[in-house]
């Protein structure tokens, strides 16, 4: 059985609807992958931005790959850059792009520029809340509890401005 994944998408800039439609076709298209499920798409307000970008669109994709970690990784980053995101891209600035490996199976994993489960998803509204509504049961490795525990334990603050959006983009089934 192929290790289960999940990847998270954010856009603050440009056709997002179409990124993201152009993102999970990518993701389908990699050797020994399959798109199993996808999230709606939510709107949420932009966190730690420096330039004053305007809402983020974000969703998560669930896919089977047999694809290790470390070359998923970099597959990722290369839709990201053929998809419009610079390779100089700081994190604080608005972004067309981009995709976070969340998870990898139940798998622990911290080298060469990849840590899994992703290091700041547990405390991130709109990553829990698109990855609830898909697999409330994935298990997080380092907090040892499930997806729906991690998201029953943010505040409402940390939920506030994370809104589904009415005819996004249909989950690949």
């Amino acid at each position: 059985m192929s290790p289960s994944v999940y990847i998270g998408f954010g856009s603050n800039l440009g056709d997002r609807y179409g990124t993201f439609r152009e993102a999970v076709r990518l993701l389908d298209s990699l050797p020994h992958t399959e798109v199993r499920k996808c999230s709606r798409m939510y709107e949420t307000d932009p966190l730690g931005l420096t330039d004053e970008g305007s809402k983020f669109f974000n969703a998560v994709i669930h896919l089977e790959t047999g694809l290790g970690a470390l070359e998923l990784f970099a597959a990722t980053r290369g839709i990201e850059l053929t998809l419009g995101k610079p390779s100089t891209h700081c994190s604080d600035h608005s972004r067309l792009i981009d995709l976070d490996l969340l998870l990898y199976d139940e798998e622990r994993i911290c080298r060469d520029g990849l840590e899994i489960p992703h290091p700041r998803m547990h405390g991130r509204g709109f990553v829990l809340v698109p990855l609830a509504e898909i697999a409330p049961q994935a298990w997080h490795p380092v907090s040892e509890c499930s997806v729906a525990t991690l998201l029953g334990r943010l505040s409402a603050d940390e939920l506030h401005g994370i809104v589904p959006l009415e005819g996004s983009v249909e989950a690949a089934e």
